[in-house]
């Protein structure tokens, strides 16, 4: 059973550095994975790279090579290209949701954002390029036994298409100016942000040849923590500036953006986010120790709304 005192015996320190570590093997395999610059033509591969390789906390791919770890691999060369292929998705939706037909952002990871950049068109088509080499990559993985090439594609495309993904951006620009219950909001919240952190987990489950029981697990742990992620970025949106965010900061409440602060309040969603953490600790309980460090992730992530 994965306890508190399970996830402090590995320290803080422990977590600090294992977060450093896998985020340095993603960003060398991002930088691998896509063309160069200087690759004609250089615009589309500069777009590309600017916003991918423009830092951020790489958390999904970090949970995609955790979740391979809990299932029993040590060799990770096998997952990386998945874990890479889930934050080139992710920083496509993050090209895309800043362009001023969707969020109109000027401002990501303390830099301008892509259209900002490069133009609109090219910002369009930087975000299009990253999600098709998303399933080369994809493509290129050894299937484990149990879960063949066809399911790690199929995964893929559910939690990234129009029932997930882009069904919470949807539900999310059309509720702007609306009020909402919370219902709603959990709808577009778990689409929006948690399809993808589940998937991050499933898809290095999977490749780890997760048996039936592990998989449940970390799914169950991902639903649990895609919410409390959400519910935690809206919290940060209303309580910190743009330079701590690294984005512009009360751009939710400005926009009257659906989030739970603006529907519960900051104390109650702080409490909702610390109910959905210890579900997530609940999920992980099958996995014994060895599902330590996905607990302290989960740990960590909800102190940052403290």
């Amino acid at each position: 059973m994965t306890s508190r005192k399970a996830i402090r015996s590995q320290g803080v320190d422990g977590l600090s550095a294992y977060l450093e570590e896998k985020r340095t093997l993603v960003e060398k395999a991002l930088a691998r994975f896509v063309s160069a610059a200087s690759v004609r033509p250089s615009t589309i591969h500069a777009a590309m790279r600017y916003s991918l390789l423009g830092g951020g906390k790489r958390l999904r791919p970090i949970l995609t090579l955790a979740a391979a770890e809990v299932c029993g691999v040590k060799d990770l060369s096998n997952t990386l290209p998945a874990a890479c292929a889930v934050e080139l998705i992710h920083t496509y939706s993050l090209i895309h949701d800043d362009l001023p037909c969707m969020d109109d952002d000027d401002l990501r990871r303390d830099r301008p954002t892509s259209h900002k950049v490069y133009g609109e068109g090219v910002a369009v088509l930087a975000g299009d390029a990253l999600l098709t080499r998303a399933f080369g990559l994809i493509a290129g993985i050894k299937p484990a036994k149990c879960y063949p090439l066809s399911v790690l594609v199929e995964e893929t495309a559910a939690a990234a298409g129009s029932l997930q993904l882009i069904a919470g951006q949807v539900a999310d620009l059309e509720a702007e100016g609306r009020k909402l219950s919370i219902a709603d909001v959990r709808f577009i919240h778990e689409r929006k942000t948690g399809a993808m952190i589940v998937l991050s987990l499933r898809l290095g489950a999977m490749i780890a040849n997760a048996t039936p029981g592990q998989l449940k697990a970390v799914t169950q742990f991902g639903q649990a923590l895609g919410l409390a992620f959400q519910i935690i970025d809206d919290i940060l949106d209303v309580t910190q500036s743009s330079q701590q965010l690294g984005k512009s900061a009360g751009k939710d409440l400005k926009a009257s953006k659906a989030t739970y602060p603006a529907v519960i309040g900051l104390e109650a969603s702080r409490k909702e986010a610390a109910r959905l953490t210890r579900k997530a600790h609940t999920a992980l309980r099958v996995l014994a120790i060895k599902s330590a460090r996905l607990a302290q992730i989960a740990e960590y992530l909800l102190g940052r709304s403290f």
